[in-house]
């Protein structure tokens, strides 16, 4: 369960970055064709368009932390992994309820089956 939890953080990573390439498509490209350089404060396609993709590297960066520390037989860092998507899923849902962050709160009971 747990190297699977870890699998998926960064699938869920790794889709977070193309469905944002696609969905913001339009501000990225205007960002690109103004000179990419302190762009994405302009609008709030812009900068929804960064924290999203933003949120997807630092998916796969969690993990690929988690996958690391299953190889390791590391549960000491799963479980802190494991905490902070727990954290964040609460966070995210009690933010906004009909969004996809539940899938956090799923993601972090997974690692933190050792």
């Amino acid at each position: 369960m747990t190297k699977a939890a870890a699998w998926t953080v960064f699938a869920l990573g790794l889709a977070h970055i193309v469905f944002g390439l696609i969905r913001f498509r339009a501000p990225l490209a205007e960002v690109l064709a103004a000179g990419f350089y302190d762009q994405f404060r302009h609008t709030e396609a812009r900068r929804a368009a960064f924290w999203f993709l933003l949120c997807g590297v630092l998916l796969m960066l969690a993990g690929q932390l988690a996958l690391r520390a299953v190889a390791a037989g590391d549960p000491g860092a799963l479980k802190t992994i494991a905490w902070y998507a727990l954290g964040a899923g609460i966070v995210g849902v009690a933010a906004f309820p009909a969004s996809p962050l539940w899938s956090l709160l799923v993601l972090g009971v997974g690692l933190l089956v050792v």
